[in-house]
């Protein structure tokens, strides 16, 4: 589901390559719960590096979605808010923090970053480039 890309991790590449339409790539803060067995790639360095802005948006800009979920307490936080332009077009799914914690262990990828703002998360859902 690769649009084209400026990625150079070779594993978030391959991963978001490897994504089948329906499936869902995390975005997380540093601090959300991943279940054991669930796919992570780690991209925190330190505390707010790198941010989960720019990891979004790298994602975004790399691969094919046709939506996202984020939890209603994400809509309060700044950079889940800074996404809004990115995310237009793209149908939203909203749920509680609760709910989006119970979809975790059915992401295709969790990619945590080293983000420090509560409800930093996000879960894009591939599309198809056809």
């Amino acid at each position: 589901m690769l649009r084209s890309s400026r990625i150079l991790n070779p594993s978030l590449l391959a991963a978001l390559a490897s994504a089948g339409h329906g499936q869902t790539i995390i975005v997380a803060d540093a601090g959300l719960p991943i279940p054991r067995g669930v796919p992570v790639l780690d991209l925190s360095i330190t505390p707010g590096h790198p941010t989960f802005t720019e990891v979004t948006r790298i994602i975004l800009d790399a691969g094919a979605f046709e939506g996202y979920v984020i939890a209603s307490e994400s809509s309060t936080s700044a950079p889940v808010r800074d996404l809004a332009p990115e995310l237009a077009g793209l149908a939203p799914t909203i749920v509680d923090h609760e709910e989006f914690k119970r979809r975790v262990p059915d992401a295709h990828l969790v990619v945590r970053t080293g983000e420090f703002t509560p409800f930093a998360n996000i879960g894009l859902v591939a599309g198809t480039t056809f």
